[in-house]
């Protein structure tokens, strides 16, 4: 009895935890909303209008329909640009027999799945590989770690850009919120230290950097062991067209919802709201209060901000609905054109590193 009571300790502890991380997520996220809240009924009260008045007028404003024939071929091209890259890891890392036409069903269905949650549809992507390709969980989770990293990088080495042409549109946000962090002073301060982190990262897994540290060799990391230096370059650029219309996509947007930004403001502060969307909070609040601090003048751009991820998590859920017959066969079928190699278990860091990056 006492041999069960203790074997069940860890699955209890590890409940509460959950149960304490979600409670702080949503307390965050209460709090997020509040403040974009506070905001946008002090720039209402300022024109003597209730905050149900100020919002019909911002959303009453808006071109619809422009915006509409903006957002679906955005949508759609993200998702190829998307499907794209992942498919061009999973050949360098996984698996080299899969074809873009097998990723394309299983990625849009994945997309479905991220309505609920995010690593829910990475795990889609993991189980797909695994049943048609015999490629080890840990294996196929590896190569979602890098490209989840690549993301960050990729977010930060276009902010960074756009921080640099346009310092001065950066100290213009932080003067105009004296209250929140100052973005002149922390954005290039985190792109330092990533500058710094990332030579580093790539000399450890390669194994030129504290060799006597086994950490790489987990199976979990088996990609990142792999991953040669042109293999991080090679991801940025393969995803960098989606970064660079959604800039385009956005100072557009706003524009017909009445905002008046610049390009060079998206190019500097769009990268860091998505990183901000990164976080694991309900609602994407952390990016929500961001537009409000980034754009003070336009509090209203939080729930612009709301309107823009949801239709857009929306429509590429419908994308994954119209690919689920397909991704069905491909998952739970018999197709001719799914690999069967058996990559067999994935084990400690002998693996030879990936030698293409076509």
């Amino acid at each position: 009895m006492a041999k069960s009571q203790n074997s069940d300790a860890p699955v209890v502890g590890k409940k509460k935890t959950n149960h304490l991380f979600r409670i702080i997520t949503w307390l965050v996220t209460f709090g997020c909303f509040y403040l974009v809240y506070q905001r946008t009924d002090a720039a209402a009260a300022r024109e003597q209008l209730s905050l149900m008045q100020y919002l019909s007028r911002f959303f009453g404003e808006a071109n619809w329909i422009a915006w509409l024939a903006l957002m679906v071929p955005y949508s759609v091209f993200f998702f190829v640009v998307d499907a794209h890259v992942t498919w061009r890891v999973i050949r360098w890392f996984n698996t080299p027999e899969i074809k873009l036409k097998n990723i394309l069903p299983i990625r849009a269905s994945a997309y479905i799945l991220s309505l609920v949650n995010e690593q829910v549809g990475k795990g889609a992507m993991s189980l797909y590989l695994y049943r048609r390709y015999k490629v080890p969980g840990w294996e196929a989770i590896s190569t979602m770690i890098l490209l989840g990293m690549m993301e960050i990088y990729q977010l930060l080495l276009f902010s960074s850009v756009g921080v640099f042409i346009g310092y001065e549109v950066v100290q213009q946000a932080s003067s105009s919120s004296p209250e929140a962090l100052p973005p002149d002073v922390i954005l290039p301060a985190v792109f330092l230290v990533a500058l710094i982190y990332l030579p580093l990262h790539i000399a450890y897994f390669r194994g030129y950097l504290l060799k006597g540290w086994s950490l790489r060799d987990r199976p979990l990391l088996h990609t990142l062991r792999q991953a040669r230096p042109i293999h991080y370059l090679l991801i940025a650029l393969f995803k960098a067209p989606n970064l660079i219309i959604a800039i385009i996509v956005y100072t557009v947007a706003l524009d017909l919802f009445q905002v008046d930004v610049s390009g060079l403001q998206m190019l500097a502060f769009l990268p860091v709201i998505f990183l901000a969307a990164a976080l694991p909070l309900p609602f994407h609040a952390g990016a929500l209060l961001l537009w409000t601090v980034l754009f003070p003048e336009y509090p209203e751009v939080g729930v612009f901000s709301l309107v823009m991820h949801t239709f857009f998590v929306v429509f590429n859920a419908l994308i994954g609905v119209l690919f689920l017959p397909k991704a069905n066969k491909e998952l739970f079928g018999s197709d001719p054109d799914a690999g069967t190699i058996d990559h067999g278990n994935s084990g400690g860091g002998d693996e030879q590193p990936a030698e293409q990056a076509d």
